[in-house]
C-alpha cells in the first residue's frame, strides 16, 4: 500500500510541476483556468494525505473530500473524452495535445486515484457533504471562468466570444453556457450515486 501511494503521489507531483513549467505569464489564472488542473491539484493533495496515512504520520482519512475528488475525476474523464470524440478542437487548440500528458490527466491519473479511494481507503459513507460540495463546485467554477477568466483573457477565440479556457465554450452564447454548466452539475450529482454504488459493491465483495 505504501509503495503504491508513493508512486501515485510522485506521479501527481511530477505532472503538477510539469504543467507549471509552461505557464503563459500573459494568461490570467495560469493553469487554474482549467477544471482539469483543479482536479489534478485535488489529486495531489489527496495523494499526499493518503501517503501520510500509510506512513503513520496522520490518522485523518478526509473521506468526504476524497469522495468529492472521485466525482471531480469522473467529471473530467467523462466530459473530456465526450467532447474530444465529438471534435478534438472542442478541448484542444494550437498544435494539439501532448499524448503523455493528456492520457495521465484524463485517464491514468483518475484511475490511480479511484483505486486508492475505492479499494484502499473506502469512500462515500456520508453522501450529504459530497452532494453539497458538488453543488458548490458547480457554482464556483462557472463563476471563476465567467467573471474573471473570461474578461481578463483574449484567447482562445471562438465563434461567439473569447477568453474562456476551453475552446468549445467560446462557441456558445452565455445562455447556452449556463445550460451546459447546469447539465454538468446534474451529471456530477449522478456521479455521486455512481460512486456510492461502486463503494457499496466493493464493500460487499470484501465481506464475502
Amino acid at each position: 500500500m505504501t509503495l503504491y501511494r508513493t508512486i501515485v503521489f510522485l506521479l501527481a507531483a511530477f505532472y503538477w510541476l510539469e504543467l507549471f513549467r509552461h505557464i503563459d505569464p500573459a494568461a490570467f489564472g495560469w493553469q487554474f483556468r482549467f477544471l482539469t488542473i483543479w482536479t489534478l491539484t485535488a489529486n495531489l493533495i489527496v495523494a499526499a494525505q493518503m501517503l501520510r496515512l500509510s506512513l503513520g504520520r496522520s490518522t485523518a482519512r478526509w473521506e468526504s473530500f476524497v469522495s468529492l475528488v472521485v466525482v471531480m475525476n469522473m467529471a473530467v474523464v467523462a466530459q473530456y473524452w465526450r467532447l474530444y470524440f465529438l471534435d478534438s478542437a472542442n478541448v484542444t487548440s494550437g498544435s494539439g495535445p501532448v499524448w503523455w500528458k493528456e492520457y495521465y490527466l484524463h485517464l491514468t491519473g483518475p484511475v490511480l486515484m479511484w483505486i486508492d479511494a475505492f479499494f484502499l481507503l473506502g469512500v462515500f459513507s456520508r453522501l450529504k457533504p459530497v452532494f453539497v460540495a458538488v453543488v458548490i463546485l458547480g457554482v464556483a467554477y462557472p463563476l471563476w471562468v465567467e467573471l474573471l477568466v473570461h474578461p481578463l483573457n483574449d484567447a482562445p477565440v471562438g465563434r461567439v466570444t473569447a477568453g474562456l479556457p476551453y475552446p468549445f465554450l467560446n462557441n456558445m452564447e452565455f445562455g447556452q453556457r449556463l445550460v451546459f454548466y447546469a447539465g454538468v452539475t446534474a451529471v456530477n450529482i449522478v456521479f455521486v450515486l455512481v460512486g456510492w454504488a461502486i463503494a457499496q459493491g466493493v464493500a460487499a465483495i470484501r465481506r464475502r
